[in-house]
């Protein structure tokens, strides 16, 4: 096992694979208004993620509209969705997004949604500038001091990327117990799962859902897929049928999931998924800007296309 640096009494108990086992869903971010977090128009959402068997959400990534949100307006979302989670799925898992442009910002978002008492803290590099390898090591070990576990998300379309050298130094840090890579790159989820394996309690999960059923099959531990917001069920069954050594079953899973991501080819993101679930009453459109929901011409044309595939998606 490799050599665990950082180690602060109370951390380090974790067990990352546990954490980020089987599905867990990039909530989209219910609003009441342009840009204003509203955990009650979350609620219906919420009870139907947990009917279709979900466990585990994560807040504020890249299909919460994280980094759009201002950090005055994430604690109240986050205190009471988690609340809320819990009481629905008898415990359930809940991980909370904090990266930002630089570490002070960061830190200043950690200790807004620590009163939510998360289960772990998602942490990408740095976005905007180019870093060094070791100003991003130096962004993470900035957490250890938080007292809550840290997952590493490669998110290299919005942040700089996490290359197999620098998983291997965020291995080493104790604090850190996972990472979530949605680049896309199958040989670099293959070198994260090899990395993870150094130590029993890091865990790997995936969120490129095009790719889910190849990375489970990598050895990763779960997924983290987007479109899950509109079919959770599809998310839970490609995971248990993989589990299970129901290949066809999972395969199919796999073809429905890709299937239902067509929808980005009419509105690309977060206005498109939030569209189709306002359809279905279960979160209103609304997006923070600079975002813009979707408009009639772009509803029409998702519902068509998601017409055929309605028993797969998510129904109040």
């Amino acid at each position: 096992m490799s050599r665990r640096k950082g180690l602060t009494e109370g951390e380090g108990q974790t067990d990352g694979r546990a954490l980020l086992a089987g599905v867990t869903v990039p909530l989209v971010t219910p609003m009441d208004r342009p840009g204003q977090p509203s955990a009650p128009a979350a609620d219906a959402l919420l009870v139907a993620l947990a009917e279709a068997g979900v466990h585990r959400l994560m807040l504020f990534g890249s299909n919460g509209e994280g980094p759009l949100l201002p950090t005055a307006r994430l604690a109240g979302f986050a205190i009471e969705v988690t609340g809320r989670w819990r009481e629905l799925t008898d415990g359930g898992t809940v991980l909370v997004n904090i990266t930002a442009p630089g570490t002070a910002e960061a830190l200043a978002r950690a200790e807004a949604v620590l009163p939510a008492a998360p289960d772990a803290l998602v942490l990408s590099p740095p976005i905007y500038y180019h870093h060094r390898p070791d100003e991003i090591v130096a962004h993470y070990a900035a957490t250890a001091g938080l007292g809550v576990p840290v997952v590493a998300y490669n998110a290299p379309r919005y942040s700089n990327p996490l290359t197999p050298a620098l998983l291997d130094e965020l291995a080493d840090l104790a604090h850190l117990v996972g990472i979530k890579d949605s680049s896309g790159d199958l040989a670099l989820v293959g070198h994260a799962v090899e990395a993870a394996r150094r130590r029993d309690d890091f865990g790997v999960s995936q969120g490129d859902e095009g790719q889910a059923l190849d990375a489970l099959r990598l050895g990763a531990d779960g997924v983290v897929p987007g479109v899950a917001n509109l079919a959770p069920s599809l998310a839970v069954e490609l995971f248990r049928a993989h589990r299970e050594g129901r290949y066809d079953d999972a395969r199919r899973a796999q073809l429905l999931i890709e299937e239902v991501l067509v929808l980005h080819t009419v509105r690309p993101g977060v206005p498109a998924v939030k569209a189709v679930l306002a359809e279905r009453g279960l979160c209103p459109p609304h997006v923070a800007a600079p975002f813009t929901p979707c408009s009639e011409a772009e509803r029409h044309a998702l519902f068509a296309l998601l017409s055929p595939l309605d028993a797969h998606l998510i129904r109040a």
